[in-house]
């Protein structure tokens, strides 16, 4: 599983207020926390109160490899704050994300493929989220196409489904894990699955609980990696439980220390 830490993020206050003063003590201190705990990545996000979103992207970027080599995503809706970051990066990152709007795969894929990045696809369109199994198979196909014509290599591309908080989409969830599966019959070879975990378990009273059972049986239906809080510890137990029983890691009775150290 491929675990992309979210906490280095603008909408965070310490994030913000730490971006804001540059202190870089604050953004290291964040990204160590989550390589420690268990992210294969780290999720960089200038927030929406940043006023120069290039040069704080690049400051966030530079600050956190002075710490790790571990890869970093940039999330970012705007294609020159993800370039900004791109260009600062010492070692291949991904791309946080595209959406499957022609203007976007336009810029975004090209981008990826000169910069030998990963790529996030959003099933999402200008025309807003969508509500069944069968547009997110759309939004996944067209992105898919436009790679493959593109020659981005599909192995490099994480689908995303869009994932709806619980409590006011639940009508939802059976069609977003359902999609996790089935995105990989779209082609050969097939792309990688991504979900923004946080997002399912958005308003309500039982976040760790809610998230942990989805991703259980997202990881059930084949999801190959997540955006998520690394910190949360019960989370993490389930992710490498739920692998564990599908046989993609070891047994030991002390398996939970054996795969924190990998």
């Amino acid at each position: 599983m491929f675990i992309i830490g979210e906490l280095i993020n603008g909408m965070y206050q310490n994030i913000a207020k730490a971006l804001k003063e540059k202190n870089k003590a604050v953004i290291q201190e964040c990204a160590l926390e989550q390589v420690k705990a268990g992210a294969d990545a780290l999720d960089v996000n200038c927030g929406p109160g940043s006023r120069d979103p290039v040069s704080d992207m690049q400051w966030l970027v530079e600050t956190i490899q002075e710490v790790t080599d571990k890869p970093l995503a940039l999330d970012s809706s705007k294609p020159k704050v993800i370039e900004a970051g791109l260009k600062a990066l010492k070692h291949k990152g991904v791309i946080n994300s595209t959406t499957a709007d022609p203007e976007k795969l336009e810029i975004l894929v090209p981008l990826a493929k000169s910069y030998a990045a990963k790529l996030i696809g959003l099933c999402i369109s200008s025309k807003g989220i969508p509500q069944n199994k069968d547009q997110r198979m759309d939004l996944a196909a067209t992105i898919v196409a436009y790679c493959s014509e593109q020659r981005f290599p599909i192995e490099d591309l994480y689908l995303d489904p869009i994932v709806m908080p619980v409590n006011v989409a639940q009508a939802q969830m059976k069609d977003i894990l359902e999609s996790i599966r089935e995105f990989k019959i779209i082609s050969d070879p097939s792309p990688k699955t991504i979900v923004g975990l946080s997002n399912v378990s958005q308003g309500t009273c039982a976040r760790s609980l809610v998230n942990r059972t989805f991703v259980t049986m997202a990881v059930a239906q084949g999801l190959d990696g997540a955006i998520l809080d690394p910190k949360d510890t019960d989370l993490m137990d389930a992710l490498i439980t739920a692998e564990l029983i599908l046989n993609k890691q070891i047994y030991c009775d002390k398996y939970l220390d054996a795969y924190r150290k990998k």
